[in-house]
């Protein structure tokens, strides 16, 4: 069974399961899945896209304007793909979507009126990857991996917060990756703020820079720290703390555990560590998919980690952060964000030690 076979089977059962007749998907996440990786998007920070998706029993259509339907044919090959496109002039306000679906039980992976909302079902489709997927996922990786390491040995004091995300930024796009999440603190701001959007501030001696990679629909994501001159004792307590949580928490995510029994983990090696609250003020990440987080893992959380998932943890303290992308193996995980020649710090946890992304520091 190809790809493209294997989704459609899975959305008819989705449909079977809610006793549905048609699927409507408008998130460029779930184009980008049904699709095997085609790209609905034109603004990089739409949830939904240029063109809906709507699966029945028995069709499959295409829903988009004569402004984009070329491009979706002929660079996207969805026509190949067997989809029927049905293409409305870019002024008109008919609803398509409406009039293929009329007298229909609906589902959509939104809200949507009269619809049954499968948001979460389908995130949960979005996490469990092809080998296909898999394998395009770890190629993600090594590119988001090598746009990271090439922005961080370029920084320099001196240079603004919005300097080194233009930096990531035409280090991810030359390599055909979007940095849909691009966040750089400097110097107290790393310490201030968990989702720093970059700023005019310019660096003294310490910068957090944070990469969400998007190539295919899928999204990689890693954080790396730099500090210039000599590493306070205090920063450096934190960053050994951040990578043995995220070691606890890498360690864990293996198949038949919950989310939550891993959540469980990382509150206990944040106790561990002398930080008992600090996982209060953020998330901690979950499994990677078409989003930067398909799940977002809370307490108690009921969600049971698969062989052949990625995911991406992000434990931090504040002033430090450790995070990498991974893949879940029958036998061990894969992290496939690896920067080559970046410091590293080993971490032994339940007897099982794994190296983890130390602060680079440079002179």
């Amino acid at each position: 069974m190809s790809e493209l076979e294997e989704k459609q089977e899975r959305m008819r059962a989705l449909l079977d399961q809610y006793r549905l007749d048609a699927l409507v998907l408008e998130r460029v996440a779930s184009f980008a899945w049904a699709t095997c990786g085609a790209s609905s998007c034109i603004n990089t920070a739409a949830t939904n896209g240029v063109a809906t998706l709507v699966i029945t029993r028995d069709r499959r259509y295409l829903v988009t304007n004569n402004i984009e339907a070329r491009r979706l044919a002929e660079e996207e090959q969805l026509v190949q793909q067997g989809w029927t496109f049905d293409v409305v002039p870019w002024y008109d306000s008919q609803d398509r979507v409406a009039a293929l679906t009329r007298g229909m039980a609906v589902g959509a992976d939104g809200p949507r009126p009269g619809a049954v909302d499968l948001s979460v079902e389908l995130a949960r489709l979005r996490t469990n990857l092809t080998p296909q997927e898999g394998e395009r996922f770890r190629t993600l990786g090594g590119l988001c991996a090598e746009a990271m390491g090439a922005t961080m040995r370029s920084i320099q004091p001196g240079q603004t917060e919005r300097e080194i995300a233009a930096r990531l930024a035409f280090e991810s796009e030359v390599r055909g990756v979007q940095a849909i999440g691009n966040l750089i603190a400097t110097d107290q701001r790393v310490f201030a703020f968990r989702h720093p959007l970059p700023t005019e501030k310019r660096l003294d001696h310490y910068a957090m820079v944070v990469l969400c990679g998007r190539k295919w629909g899928l999204v990689c994501s890693l954080t790396r720290l730099v500090h210039f001159g000599p590493l306070p004792d205090e920063l450096r307590r934190k960053a050994l703390a951040v990578a043995e949580i995220d070691a606890a928490l890498i360690l864990g995510t293996r198949p038949g555990h919950t989310l939550g029994e891993v959540f469980q983990r990382a509150t206990e090696a944040y106790a561990r560590a002398g930080y008992p609250d600090e996982w209060r003020l953020h998330h901690q990440g979950g499994p990677a998919g078409y989003e930067p987080r398909e799940i977002v893992a809370i307490p108690g959380l009921e969600g049971r980690i698969a062989e052949g998932q990625f995911y991406a943890w992000n434990p931090s303290i504040a002033g430090a952060k450790s995070e990498d992308t991974f893949w879940v193996g029958a036998h061990e995980n894969q992290i496939i964000t690896h920067i080559p020649d970046w410091p590293m710090v080993s971490v032994a946890v339940g007897g099982v030690t794994i190296e983890r992304p130390a602060i680079l520091e440079r002179r």
